[in-house]
């Protein structure tokens, strides 16, 4: 190529760097071998060809050919990890220590609301500083919330089972309900029944006549023996958010941004 003033000027084509990613084919015009990537590292990549004969050659700046034209081969970059998730599906915290309790705190009916909420949630309560207790029933809630004092810096949250249309879990959810206390619930008799059935190996859970304890129509109907033996049962086969019905999770995560907020 000639400039304005005759003079020859050379004009040197920039060779692309190609990610040498497995599978990448590629040619070595020295020796006429053209194969895949299967290995590559900083300083040499392994190509192997339709044969299944491997060589390994040196990176040097445009010692390939890619579709016919030289080209760099590169180490590919690698993606970023990605952020370790906590049984709720929340970016996992590392190295954290458990925050000091917050005065908030959530309520729930039984010890088995606690535990399957601990098995789920336990990494975000801790991270937030958030206690879970058992109420033991909802016979008294308005009478136990009183003597609480939810207030600004006092919040309260309640989990509470069976929160449907004309309910008496709604009708105490109503009486206690204010700026400070929020009820917030899912529409099964027991908290066992927000666990997905395949979870625990069955296509759905039996109906439970009126007048039947429900844990124990369950297991009985089940074979399950005793409910301490359910509970073994249904809270050990729980591992994520994703073994829940979507009411429950719902209810929990509104209750742990209430008494955060």
């Amino acid at each position: 190529m000639f400039g304005a003033d005759g003079s020859r000027t050379t004009v040197r084509r920039q060779v692309p760097e190609v990610p040498a990613e497995a599978g990448l084919v590629v040619e070595d015009p020295a020796s006429g071998f053209c194969g895949a990537v299967v290995a590559a590292s900083v300083r040499e990549v392994t190509l192997e060809d339709r044969h299944g004969r491997r060589r390994v050659f040196p990176l040097r700046p445009a010692a390939f050919l890619f579709e016919g034209a030289p080209a760099t081969l590169v180490v590919p970059k690698r993606a970023p990890a990605a952020p370790a998730r906590s049984a709720s599906g929340s970016v996992k915290v590392q190295g954290h220590t458990a925050r000091t309790a917050r005065a908030a705190r959530i309520w729930v009916e039984g010890l088995h609301d606690a535990e399957l909420v601990e098995r789920v949630w336990g990494h975000d309560l801790r991270v937030e500083g958030v206690v879970v207790e058992p109420m033991h029933g909802m016979d008294d809630l308005a009478a136990v919330v009183a003597e609480f004092g939810p207030g600004p810096d006092r919040r309260l949250g309640v989990l509470v089972d069976h929160l449907v249309e004309g309910s008496k879990e709604t009708r105490a959810a109503a009486a206690v309900a204010g700026p400070h206390v929020l009820v917030a619930g899912h529409p099964y008799v027991d908290v066992w029944q927000a666990v997905k059935p395949s979870v625990v190996g069955i296509r759905a859970w039996p109906e439970v006549p009126r007048g039947t304890d429900w844990k124990t129509g369950v297991c009985a109907a089940l074979g399950w023996g005793e409910p301490a033996d359910g509970a073994r049962r249904v809270l050990g086969a729980v591992r994520s958010f994703r073994d829940l019905e979507v009411p429950l999770i719902n209810s929990v995560e509104r209750l742990i941004d209430f008494v955060t907020g």
